[in-house]
């Protein structure tokens, strides 16, 4: 099978955590790479976490890249048999409003912004990965809109907004296991 995982970064840029995750999920099947919603080799250390939000809300944000990923993406359906899209954090954000290409699978790890965008629509399964607490919003409100939307996944881990990242100050060893496991299963389409 000919595969292509693509990975959205979250504000901090294409750092430490981003490249284990581009790592964890190649295979003999499987190209991964990450794409950089930032200019080449920017990133921001976690210490400068309003700065990182700063700049992405202020260069970037959640409409601008929305164009250039989808002609990046369908470019991609057209050379592989499976485009699979990750996003955490802002990446997943955006996953999420491109979960109506037709690819072949997401992920949408922590977006806390896809409540802006519970109209979207997924053509392809997607998975919704969710803390148990955001401190900008009730996870619980979100998750009962997601809930009905076909297809939909939905997987809910102790902890909060980071919990997968060691680098992390709300890292969560247990959870990024089995949240790891649960998108590792997803994307070899078996049941979660």
């Amino acid at each position: 099978m000919k595969r292509i995982l693509f990975i959205l970064h979250e504000i901090y840029g294409v750092n430490h955590f981003i490249k284990e995750q581009e790592r964890a999920y190649c295979d003999d099947n499987t190209t991964t790479t990450c794409i950089s919603l930032y200019p080449e080799g920017l990133s921001f250390p976690y210490e400068q976490e309003k700065q990182a939000y700063d700049f992405f809300v202020q260069t970037v944000g959640f409409d601008t890249p929305i164009e250039l990923l989808s002609q990046k993406l369908l470019k991609a359906c057209e050379d592989y048999e499976e485009v699979v899209l990750i996003g955490y954090s802002v990446g997943a954000t955006l996953a999420w409003r491109l979960s109506a290409l037709p690819l072949h699978r997401i992920v949408c790890v922590y977006g806390s912004r896809i409540r802006q965008y519970i109209d979207v629509r997924p053509s392809c399964p997607t998975l919704v990965i969710l803390p148990s607490q955001e401190s900008s919003f009730d996870v619980k409100t979100l998750k009962q809109a997601l809930v009905s939307i076909p297809n939909v996944h939905l997987k809910q881990y102790q902890g909060l907004h980071g919990f997968m990242d060691a680098s992390n100050s709300t890292y969560c060893y247990s959870s990024f296991l089995q949240a790891q496991t649960d998108i590792k299963s997803f994307l070899q389409d078996n049941k979660i």
